[in-house]
């Protein structure tokens, strides 16, 4: 379909170079022209208005130009490259072949009125058609096919639908009712292994009572072995608040130590029986809470599966939980489960008959740690005896070198004040010559000679500087011995002060913690 446009200028002035516009549906949309077209007219064309056209009933689809509408219409003239659009054209607009009959336009826009460019702008809305009379009959056919499809497809949709409501109302069915039934037989399982549980517990319980009754026993003869054990541990620790030289490792300390040991070694076969008792408590006790947690959970099991053992359709309290079918807790199967319950009850089995010959080997142990630690309770006590004899003659010899350091600090405190005064006098001399050097520093050009006087003053400052340094020398010799003798006078007093805590602590603290030992039957856990 071929179509003829003619444009009419005015000789005056070419219209200005503005983007075309095309009146569609009651608005101005942009357009673009063919390059023939442009080629024909030299110049972009321009459009100020357009008389509106009829609106379609629809848009239709973009669909792609027709070959036959523009076969064999090659174009007059051809773009050059190197004009430049200042547009493209939209998806829903074609390009029209025309035949042009007028010549290129030339010129500039300026002084043209919008009425002059009108009768170009009519001419131009009927050169660009959206789509061709094939297009629209082809859309028409695609749109009663499409139609014809879809309510084919919906009838057979509409059949399938009703056999598959049917088919899974009876799956559904069937699926309650299975599970219902699968539902009870767990149920029934849960109570047989509660009622394996609850005896077992029982067991476990009796026993553990019995065990805890004999570590009692247990703890209460060990608790008497603890108090000439803690008498030993007391005077050590008193011991160790000895001070300077006297920390050493005398005969005391030797004594202690090896009753110490003594006690140690008479306790360490009951402390051997009672960690065994207390580790099979503790194991009783994991037995019995594996089996009262286990006992817990079947009940909770119980309930819950009892529950939805009722639950129908028609029962209340059922809701939509989405999602839920997704998620997997489960950790166990059927045989893992039985398994546990039947672990746990021969668990709680062992551990019954282990706490039964344990208590028979405590029952043997505790007559036989009562008679090893006496004697070494009186060998303590006169090793401390012979110490404290040695601490005091040591205490009067320190008193006597004290008085003698003293002394000596005294006659070294008055040189020191001697020195003291000597480099104060020679502040005077050297403040003198100092500034009888400042002063001939102010001497004018060629008067500042080194004269006799110059070179007298400099040595003078010299020599003093060699008094002041040889006299701070002394000084600090001086000060350095009183720190020694204040030093050695603070060992003296230090150890004098030494040696009477050493005095007060074997004498008062360790000799009156060992006035008491317990008594053979407390030994043997009877009291």
């Amino acid at each position: 379909m071929e179509r003829e446009i003619t444009i009419v200028t005015t000789n005056a002035t070419p219209p200005c170079p503005v983007s075309p516009l095309v009146f569609y549906n009651n608005v101005f949309s942009d357009v673009s022209l063919s390059p023939h077209s442009l080629g024909l007219l030299g110049s972009p064309l321009t459009a100020t208005s357009a008389h509106p056209k009829s609106t379609p009933a629809r848009f239709l689809p973009a669909i792609s130009p027709m070959a036959s509408s523009y076969k064999n219409r090659a174009p007059r003239y051809a773009v050059p490259q190197s004009y430049g659009l200042p547009w493209m054209p939209r998806a829903y607009y074609k390009a029209a072949a025309t035949h042009p009959t007028l010549a290129p336009l030339s010129g500039t826009c300026q002084g043209l009125s919008p009425s002059e460019m009108l009768p170009s702008v009519s001419n131009r809305t009927a050169l660009f058609t959206r789509y061709s009379p094939g297009d629209w009959y082809r859309s028409n056919q695609s749109n009663y096919h499409e139609a014809e499809t879809s309510r084919r497809k919906a009838e057979l949709l509409t059949a399938d639908t009703s056999r598959l409501v049917q088919d899974k109302y009876q799956q559904t069915s069937k699926s309650q009712a299975d599970n219902t039934k699968k539902l009870g037989q767990r149920v029934s399982d849960i109570e047989f292994w509660k009622a394996e549980l609850c005896h077992e517990l029982a067991e476990i319980i009796k026993e553990s009572d019995a065990l805890r009754e004999t570590k009692a026993r247990l703890e209460r003869a060990l608790a008497e072995t603890e108090a000439p054990l803690q008498v030993a541990r007391e005077c050590l620790l008193q011991r160790e608040k000895r001070m300077g030289i006297d920390l050493v490792h005398d005969e005391v300390e030797k004594e202690l130590l090896t009753e110490v040991d003594g006690i140690r070694a008479c306790q360490e076969r009951t402390r051997l029986f009672l960690e065994k008792a207390k580790a099979q408590l503790m194991t009783n006790r994991a037995a019995q809470h594996e089996l009262e947690k286990d006992l817990a959970n079947k009940q909770a099991a119980r309930r819950i599966d009892g529950k939805c053992h009722q639950l129908r359709s028609c029962s209340d309290g059922i809701s939509y939980y989405h999602g839920v079918q997704r998620v997997d807790a489960t950790i166990s199967v059927p045989e893992s489960w039985a398994k546990f319950s039947d672990d746990n009850i021969l668990q709680s089995q062992r551990e019954r008959v282990a706490s039964a010959q344990l208590r028979d080997s405590i029952e043997n142990l505790m007559e036989v740690t009562a008679t090893e630690m006496r004697c070494q309770f009186n060998g303590v006590n006169v090793a401390l005896t012979n110490r404290i004899a040695e601490m005091a003659d040591a205490k009067n010899k320190l008193r006597a070198h004290l008085a003698k350091t003293l002394k000596e600090i005294f006659r070294m405190e008055m040189t020191i004040e001697v020195l003291h005064k000597a480099i104060r006098d020679k502040g005077p001399p050297m403040k003198v010559a100092q500034s009888r050097l400042d002063e001939r520093t102010r001497r004018p050009q060629m008067e500042l000679c080194q004269d006799p006087a110059q070179l007298r003053l400099v040595s003078e400052v010299r020599e003093l500087d060699e008094t002041l340094q040889s006299l701070q020398q002394r000084l600090q010799e001086a000060e350095d011995s009183l720190q020694r003798l204040v030093h050695a006078k603070a060992t003296l007093e230090h150890d004098l002060s030494v040696k009477a805590n050493s005095l007060f602590l074997d004498q008062e603290k360790c000799l009156g913690l060992r006035k008491a030992f317990p008594s053979t039957a407390r030994l043997l856990g009877y009291v």
